[in-house]
């Protein structure tokens, strides 16, 4: 199993000195790929901007989004984006894309949020995907189709950020596999999800298996139930009274949580498990480093 880390974008205190040592340290350290996630109404950088400039500063570790609110972004813009990320990586890039769950975001960005949301995943999937390959322009009167194109060998993995059985079910029909999430890391929650895409794939007549990523939040250190208290008090909160429940759920606290999850995701067949910081201290990094060396 891999083990990747997700940039603290999300965490208090990033400014370019940590964000360029966070980058540097991940590519220099045991780590297979370098990540965030895509949040508008909040305090973190915006996640194309971040993963551009992480591809530039980096040069070993994957760049992986973690993932993109597809619905809520114009998809030639993302095409166009992500090609640019993929060469500016060296063909680096995997693309998580899903549906989220904030509507304040779709608000901000003008996109619709009643509208159904996995059928305009898929679809927006299939364009980017037809942009790529030149099969279809950005506009019929466009002159040339759109550019840059990607360079990876055999083209860009995307990764679908889907958790329940539905959204996993329509993932077998487009994506290469999916990128969750677990607050705690439950072996009988990982091994559902697990087990369901599995099965998702083979009922959809995929050849290659999906490829499994999950990931976690994570706290280190003598503080690390403040830490993930405040973290997850402020990252939550759009969930209103729900977030006081749900924060004794991120149980990654602590060294011995987690090695235990990463041993559990292990054994249970994840590909790659992607750390999720709930600190901007450089500190964490090395520590998680040592924990799972």
């Amino acid at each position: 199993m891999k083990l990747g880390m997700n940039l603290p974008v999300m965490a208090p205190g990033l400014d370019r000195a940590t964000f360029m040592t966070w980058c540097r340290e991940i590519d220099q350290g045991p780590w297979s790929s370098i990540a965030t996630g895509d949040r508008v109404n909040f305090h973190n950088p915006d996640a194309t901007v971040s993963l551009a400039a992480a591809a530039v500063l980096t040069e070993r570790v994957r760049i992986v989004a973690n993932v993109l609110v597809l619905p809520m972004h114009n998809i030639v813009s993302v095409a166009k984006q992500y090609a640019t990320i993929d060469v500016l990586s060296g063909g680096r890039l995997t693309l998580g894309v899903g549906v989220g769950g904030r509507e304040e975001d779709y608000l901000a960005m003008g996109a619709d949020w009643s509208a159904p949301k996995l059928g305009r995943l898929q679809d927006g999937v299939e364009r980017i995907r037809a942009l790529w390959s030149g099969t279809q322009k950005a506009h019929p009167a466009a002159l040339r189709p759109l550019e840059p194109e990607p360079i990876q060998q055999g083209g860009i993995e995307v990764l679908a950020g889907a958790l329940g059985p539905r959204s996993i079910a329509r993932a077998a029909q487009w994506a290469d596999g999916t990128i969750g999430f677990s607050f705690g890391m439950v072996a009988s929650e990982l091994q559902h999800a697990f087990d369901t895409a599995r099965r998702a794939w083979r009922d959809a007549g995929r050849s290659t298996p999906p490829r499994l990523v999950t990931g976690c939040w994570f706290a280190l250190g003598p503080d690390a139930d403040a830490q993930m208290d405040r973290y997850l008090a402020e990252y939550l909160n759009f969930l209103g009274p729900i977030a006081t429940a749900a924060i004794p759920l991120a149980t990654i606290r602590g060294e011995a949580a987690l090695r235990e999850a990463a041993a559990r995701a292990r054994d249970l067949g994840a590909d790659e498990l992607l750390l999720t910081p709930t600190s901007a201290d450089p500190a964490q990094l090395a520590a998680a480093a040592d924990v799972l060396s």
